[in-house]
Order: C-alpha cells, then structure tokens, then sequence
C-alpha cells in the first residue's frame, strides 16, 4: 500500500504509519471488547426482567455461563490489545532509537540546544502513550454511539441525556487542552532548564568545591527550581480544576440517569431491569470520554514530545546508507570560509583560503583569539555556523557521511573528554578493540610503557571522563586516539599543552611518523619547538591569515618584518618570538 504524503514528512510519521496493521488489529479487538460490554447490560436486563419474573434457575444458569463465556473472550481481546499495542511501543523504539540519537546529536553539535537526553525521553513518552492506557480511550471513544443507541433503544430520553452528558465531556475536554496546553509546556521547559543547570555545575563539582562556589551557584539554581515549581504547580492546578468539574459531571449523570430511570419506571415506559442497564450503559458510554480528560495532560505532554521528535527528524534526517565514497587522502581545502557564532557582531574566521596537500604538516600559529581552534572545527566539519566551502580531496566536507569518513579523520581538541571504560577502549573509539592498532597507536603517542605499569595495563578503567589520569596522561590518551587506524587527516589543537618535554618528544615523534606515512597533519600550537617538523606556516591574527606558505618562506618573511622600523602590518607575538 501506498504510503500517503502526510506520512512522508519524517521518518517518525513514516515508521508510525508502517504500523497500521498492528494499529488496524488493535481496532478489531477494541471492536470486539466494545460490542461484549453490552454484556452486562443484556444481562441485568434478562435476569431482572426474565429470570426474577419467570423464577427459572436453569435459565439463570445458561445465561451465567454465557455471560461469563462472553467475559472471558472480552478479557482475551483486552488482553490481545495491551499485548499488540506494547509490541508495538518495543518495535517503535528499536526503529527510531539509532535515528533520534543521531539526530539528536546532530542537533547538539549544531547547538540547537537539544540533546540525545532528551530527545530520548521524548520518545520514550510518545512509546508509553502509545502502550497505556490513555490511547485505549481514543480506541474505545467511537463506540460510545453504538451505546448512546442502545440507549434509544430503550427509551428516547434516555439516548438524550447519553447525548447532552457526552458533549458536556467533549467541551469540557476542549477547554482543558486550550487551558492546560501552554502551562504544561512552561512547566516542561522549566523543569528541563533546571535539570540541565544542576547537571552542568555536577560536572565541575571539584571546581565549586574547592573555591567554595556552591552557596552562590546554589542561589541560581534556588531561582529556576522556584520558577519550575511555580510553572508545575499552575499547571497542576488547572489539570485538577478541569478533573473536579469532569467528576461532578460524571457523579451527576450517574444519579440523574438512575433517576431519569426511576421516573419512566413509575410511569410504566420501561422496566426495573431497564432501569439499572440503562444506567451502567450510560456510564459506559461516557467512560473513554471521562478516560480522555483524566488523561488529557499526558496526552499533551505527548503531542509536545511528537512535535519535538517531528522537528528534530525533520531538520536532521538520516543519511542515505546507500552513498560510500572513496577512503580520503587527506588533502584539505578551504575557500572564502566565514565562521560565525550566535551572540557575536564579529565573524570569528574572516575569509579564510588555504589548502593543505596529502601528505603535508601546516602549523598554525597566533595569539589567544585569533581563531585557530575554531580554525580546527571548522576543517573537522564540527563548527555550526560557517559559510565558504570546506573540501575533503576536492568533496565539501558536509555532503561525507559521518561514521563512514570517521575512521579516517583523527582529532585532538583542547580540552581532552574521555570516556568510562578502558584505555584500550578509549583509544579505538570504542569501537572493535584491534589489540594491533591500539599498541601501535599507543606506541606511537609515547603512551606504552607506561600503559604497562598500569595495574591491568591497557584493560585499566580510566573512570569518568579519565578522572584517575592527569592531563599530561589524557592528553596522550587523546594523542593516541586521533592516530588510532592511520587516518588520513589528522588536525591536533594545541596538543603540546599539558606535555612535559619527554611528553613534546613523544609529540614530535608521532608527527613525523605519522608525515612518514603520507598522512596530513594540521598542528596547532605556541609552542616553537613543534616547527621542526613543519612544511607550512600558517598565521592567523584577529580571524584572517597573516602569513601563510612554505615553513622557511613565512619565517624569512616574519624575519625581515621585524627588522624594518615600522611595519606596514601588524606582527602577531607569536611571529616575533619565532622570528627571533
């Protein structure tokens, strides 16, 4: 079957709609547990007006036995439904889990502000929905005519007053969603910003601790706790206002129908027996209205965490599994890149045109601002707001699928995040440890030796984040991560930083085997002694390129620049330290 276009949007409307058939047969079984609920109706209707009049117990025996034959295939349909529709929630999730956290992520990197945490919950709400018991109330809610009719059947006003309770429900339920609808989302939003702040300052609790900052920052986070508790408790009280005056509506109509009953009894129109099944008929009737509003608040966080799923695979679909390109070589080229970021008047990168050929180490070098480490996430493809063009071996970076070109890119950035497992772990990127590759990386960081003296050697865990390491350790850890597999672009932020000069030693040693290998390494540094080893200089000052070119072409050029009196230009300190 054809899937229809409103289903093509995103890859969660299109999973969701290659479960009709499972949707389909929760229909039916509804359908049958809906039709057996009359059940009970057509029961006290022939014992109080066959049974108690004919005195028969063996009719008061066959239709017992009936009923509670038609109770238990009632029961295996209710059950059949709960069973189909959690299947279903299970399936859900195994095919959307690796698409939202990718795109999660994505969205995160591109600092969108949302996270894999949360976008995960937003499924998981959207998965719980579908498999509670408020979606059974929107399966049972068509029925509720079927029993309005039966209320006809019996007598007209009777059917009436089935009516003027149900829309009394309905306009009840609509003024809630238009009530509740805006506070439930504040109420969401705050709770969310609180969690983050907490979890944020959790994570530099050695810092606060130490400089006795958690009173202060307690403060802060004291203020967005109140307002997420003010915005819940608003939208709490609205949720039980819209319940209280659905209870008085329900308590009303049971008594109203019963004494609506009684009245046609002492008139004669119909039955005691009619009288009771009409009642619980009613109430029936009215029991996934009622479901809808008691549940109405979770039916609209869901909508919300559907809307946010929407969005975010819509923004960030999957990539095409079928598009492989050629393993890279290295060559790096960028053109008229401009690099920006929110919040700021100023591009951080302006203009910025080089290229690095297969094989080459360029250094780059500059003051504090000058834009080089964005330099270096713009030429890994990870800096959000750049305009220009980014080429790998003459392809922009963005059209390469990420896991795909991984392997073949090796990154070290300042501030070194390992990861809970083990060193060997860390340095193959968690993926399949090849205990060859991982030696030979280690090795080649200056990282072996002193991985043996560890207890359990490479199989040692490093805890959170590398927290039993010092930074000159997770440093090289990081070193021997970007070179693990031989990748062919290697791109190395002030790598040196944490080093001691065996540690520098180390440094120099695997650039230049890493040269020796044809591979592309773009080092960043303030350190002179990495120049050694360099092909290219690069210089960059307040976000453009000061000198770039051959190594010993820049260094005789930022040479004579210091000796004239008065330089045309601005000479970075670096450029003069180096040219001394």
């Amino acid at each position: 079957m054809k899937t229809p276009e409103f289903f093509k949007r995103s890859e969660l409307t299109a999973t969701l709609w290659t479960f009709r058939r499972e949707f389909l047969m929760v229909g039916f079984f509804s359908m049958v547990a809906n039709v057996l609920m009359l059940t009970p109706t057509l029961y006290m209707l022939q014992v109080y007006d066959r049974v108690m009049a004919s005195q028969s117990e063996l009719t008061l025996l066959a239709m017992s036995l009936l009923t509670l034959a038609l109770f238990g295939v009632m029961a295996f349909a209710e059950w059949m439904r709960s069973l189909v529709l959690v299947r279903t929630g299970v399936r859900l999730d195994e095919r959307l889990g690796t698409q939202v956290f990718n795109a999660s992520f994505e969205s995160h990197l591109s600092q969108s502000g949302s996270s894999p945490a949360r976008s995960f919950g937003d499924l998981i709400q959207v998965r719980q929905f579908l498999t509670g018991n408020g979606i059974f109330a929107f399966f049972d809610a068509p029925w509720a005519p079927i029993y309005i009719a039966v209320l006809f059947m019996m007598h007209p006003w009777l059917g009436i007053m089935g009516i003027v309770f149900s829309i009394f429900q309905v306009l009840l339920a609509w003024l809630g969603h238009r009530q509740t609808l805006a506070p439930s989302e504040a109420a969401v939003a705050a709770n969310s910003d609180s969690a983050i702040f907490l979890q944020s300052k959790l994570r530099n609790a050695e810092v606060i601790e130490s400089m006795g900052m958690l009173g202060n920052l307690r403060k802060r986070w004291a203020q967005r706790h109140l307002a997420a508790l003010d915005q819940g408790s608003a939208a709490q009280a609205l949720s039980h206002r819209v319940l209280a005056w659905s209870k008085f509506i329900r308590y009303s109509q049971q008594s109203l129908a019963l004494g609506a009953g009684a009245l046609l009894v002492i008139d004669g129109q119909i039955t005691p027996g009619a009288m009771i099944a009409s009642n619980v008929l009613m109430s029936r009737a009215l029991a996934p209205i009622d479901q809808i509003v008691s549940g109405w608040r979770g039916f609209i966080s869901a909508i919300a965490a559907f809307g946010r799923l929407e969005t975010l695979l819509l923004g960030y679909p999957s990539r095409d599994a079928a598009l492989s390109r050629v393993a890279p070589k290295g060559q790096m080229s960028l053109r008229e890149v401009v690099a920006t970021a929110p919040g700021r008047a100023q591009p951080i990168l302006k203009s910025i045109s080089l290229s690095v050929s297969e094989g080459d180490v360029l250094v780059v070098l500059g003051p504090s601002g000058s834009g080089k480490s964005t330099l270096a996430r713009v030429m890994m493809g990870i800096w959000p707001h750049v305009a220009g063009e980014v080429l790998l071996d003459g392809l922009p970076l963005n059209g390469w699928d990420r896991i795909e070109l991984g392997p073949h890119l090796g990154y070290l950035p300042q501030d070194i995040e390992l990861f809970e497992g083990t060193l060997a772990e860390n340095i193959a990127r968690f993926g399949k440890v090849d205990s060859e590759q991982v030696i030979k990386a280690a090795t080649c960081a200056g990282l072996h030796d002193m991985i043996l003296r560890f207890p359990k050697g490479y199989d040692t865990s490093i805890g959170e984040a590398g927290s039993m390491l010092s930074g000159g350790q997770r440093q090289r850890i990081g070193l021997a991560r970007a070179v693990y597999g031989d990748p062919a672009l290697i791109v190395l932020d002030e790598p040196n930083s944490n080093l001691d000069d065996a540690g520098e030693l180390a440094l120099i040693k695997t650039v230049k085997s890493m040269k020796a290998l044809g591979k592309t390494v773009i080092l960043i540094t303030h350190r002179p002694g990495i120049l050694a080893v360099a092909d290219r200089l690069l210089i960059l000052q307040d976000g453009r390129v000061q000198a770039e070119g051959p190594r010993d072409s820049v260094l005789a050029a930022l040479q004579a620049a210091t000796r004239a009196p008065k330089a045309s230009a601005p000479v970075s300190s670096n450029a003069v330290a180096l040219s001394a």
